[in-house]
C-alpha cells in the first residue's frame, strides 16, 4: 500500500496585518484611555473611522465578541496571532445601541468580511469618541516581535512569529 505524501505549507513566519476600518489611522498615544494609550493592552494604531464599519483584517476565526455591549471584538489568524478591535471608548455604556453584529463567537471569517456596523452619531451623540484602537494583546506565545508602522491609509502591523 503506497501513501501520497502531502506537501507541506512553509510555516508562516509573520503576518502583516491593515487596518479594519477606512478612516485616519493614528498612534495608540492619541487614545483617550491610557489603557490603550499607553500600551498596557498590547501593540497597534487606532483609526478614526470614516464610516461605521468594521471589517475583518484577516481570515480567521471570532474568538470573543462582546455580544451585549457589541463593541469589541478579537480574532485569531491561523497562525496564533490575536486581534483586538474595541469601537469607540467607553462605549460599552451604551449597552449595544448604535451596533449592529454580523458574527458571533466561534465563527470562522474571511479577510474583508463585515463583523461590526455602527452608528458614530449614537456615539458622539453620547459623548463618547468613536476613536478604534487596534491591537496585538500582550502575552501571545508565538509572537516574538510587534511593529507599527504609521503611514497614513498604508499603515500597519506586522507581527513576527
Amino acid at each position: 500500500m503506497f501513501f501520497k505524501r502531502k506537501e507541506k505549507k512553509p510555516a508562516v513566519t509573520s503576518l502583516v496585518i491593515k487596518s479594519p476600518l477606512s478612516g485616519t489611522v493614528v498612534a495608540l498615544s492619541e487614545v483617550p484611555d491610557e489603557a490603550f494609550s499607553e500600551g498596557a493592552m498590547g501593540q497597534g494604531f487606532a483609526v478614526e473611522p470614516e464610516a461605521g464599519r468594521l471589517v475583518s483584517p484577516f481570515s480567521g476565526t471570532v474568538v470573543h465578541v462582546m455580544e451585549k455591549s457589541k463593541h469589541a471584538v478579537m480574532l485569531e489568524h491561523d497562525s496564533g496571532v490575536q486581534i483586538l478591535m474595541h469601537i469607540g471608548m467607553n462605549t460599552v455604556s451604551l449597552k449595544g445601541e448604535g451596533f449592529k453584529l454580523h458574527i458571533e463567537n466561534g465563527q470562522r471569517v474571511e479577510e474583508g468580511q463585515l463583523l461590526i456596523e455602527f452608528d458614530m452619531a449614537v456615539i458622539r451623540e453620547a459623548g463618547l469618541p468613536t476613536i478604534t484602537p487596534v491591537i496585538v494583546p500582550n502575552g501571545l506565545v508565538s509572537v516574538k516581535g510587534v511593529e507599527v508602522v504609521l503611514e497614513g491609509s498604508d499603515s500597519y502591523i506586522r507581527v513576527d512569529l
